[in-house]
């Protein structure tokens, strides 16, 4: 699998062996993120209670990176909602980059209690003992969801609605947050609102699977594909090279840009229709041919109709530059979805 760190953000992490703490180690973005710490010389501790991650996932990274590397990586199964779990990751820590949490607008909307108290109490929780044990940058996963209903395209970091989800609220909680412990403790954490990533290893199994494994495990089953309304939904995709760059790049980014807020996206627009569309031709390009219409039913409570992200705060800021458009990263990614299928790991 690609490392996704080019030789701009190489030479740094290479320089000497930092400590990292990854929450959500077991998750899609939290284990792309430590397989690609651990590939460029770091060492990693890795939090996760499975709530939605595989150990799968953690023992494709082993294969992946050798004895050497792997040997770098310790874990604690532990919850973020426990502050005593949190306090032991976070010792001896020099970089947290915090990906735990529950995602899913359809999911918070179905329980948000359970989504509050992850990723709102939890989130607290990590801050906090971060804070306490001095950790030299702390990176977040943020949501592009705390736009809400502002309608403005492209959106900028300074300017939101209001949140359309629970989900979106405990994102949106999450900022205020960090900008509380920036100005009361002068602790500064570094928020990346997120643009619908997407690439290897995310689930498409479940109620509350993202729209692009869904999809694509339905297509080589030869299942029906169901979109939610007309399709001219749009969405700036965001692959996870796009992520895991930006995360690294905030990590070490001068202390005067601590504590900022940035979109992670791509910067462009693709309808749902024509993701569909996409998805399909790749497919055909693995010899997994989908020839069923998909099915439109309606609108999906909580969605905003379009997103799109200026990222030129996070390019101006942080040097941050998508390798990865969404043509690229989908043939990247059915790479690893055909290579996943044939192991057994969409059923």
């Amino acid at each position: 699998m690609t490392p996704w760190i080019d030789d701009g953000l190489a030479a740094p992490l290479r320089q000497r062996q930092r400590r990292w703490l990854v929450t959500g180690a077991a998750g899609f973005i939290g284990s792309n993120l430590v397989e690609t710490l651990l590939r460029h010389g770091q060492t990693v501790v890795g939090m996760d209670n499975f709530a939605t991650g595989h150990q799968r996932n953690l023992d494709e990274i082993a294969a992946a990176v050798g004895t050497e590397a792997w040997s770098r990586f310790s874990f604690l199964n532990g919850d973020i909602r426990d502050a005593d779990a949190c306090a032991e990751a976070t010792t001896d820590i020099e970089h947290v980059l915090h990906q735990a949490a529950l995602g899913s607008v359809p999911r918070s909307i179905a329980d948000p209690i359970t989504s509050t108290q992850t990723n709102v109490m939890g989130f607290v929780n990590m801050l906090d003992a971060a804070r306490r044990a001095n950790v030299a940058t702390f990176v977040y996963a943020a949501s592009s969801s705390t736009y809400g209903d502002h309608p403005a395209l492209p959106k900028v970091e300074e300017v939101i609605g209001n949140p359309l989800s629970p989900y979106a609220a405990t994102k949106l909680v999450n900022e205020i947050y960090a900008d509380v412990y920036r100005r009361t403790y002068d602790f500064a954490a570094t928020g990346l609102r997120y643009f619908n990533v997407f690439g290897p290893r995310q689930d498409p199994n479940g109620a509350y699977a993202a729209v692009i494994p869904k999809w694509t495990a339905a297509m080589i089953a030869g299942q029906e594909v169901v979109i939610n309304g007309d399709g001219e939904t749009s969405r700036d995709f965001c692959y996870i090279a796009n992520a895991v760059q930006a995360n690294i790049r905030a990590s070490l980014a001068p202390t005067d840009v601590q504590g900022n807020v940035f979109n992670v996206a791509v910067g462009e627009r693709t309808s749902l229709n024509d993701l569909f569309s996409q998805i399909r031709a790749e497919l055909s390009n693995h010899q997994k041919p989908y020839n069923r219409p998909p099915v439109h039913t309606e609108f999906r409570r909580g969605d905003v109709r379009h997103s799109q992200a200026d990222i030129s705060k996070a390019q101006s800021l942080l040097d941050y530059q998508p390798t990865h458009v969404v043509g690229a990263g989908l043939q990247e990614a059915m790479t690893w979805y055909v290579d996943a299928e044939r192991r057994g790991l969409l059923s």
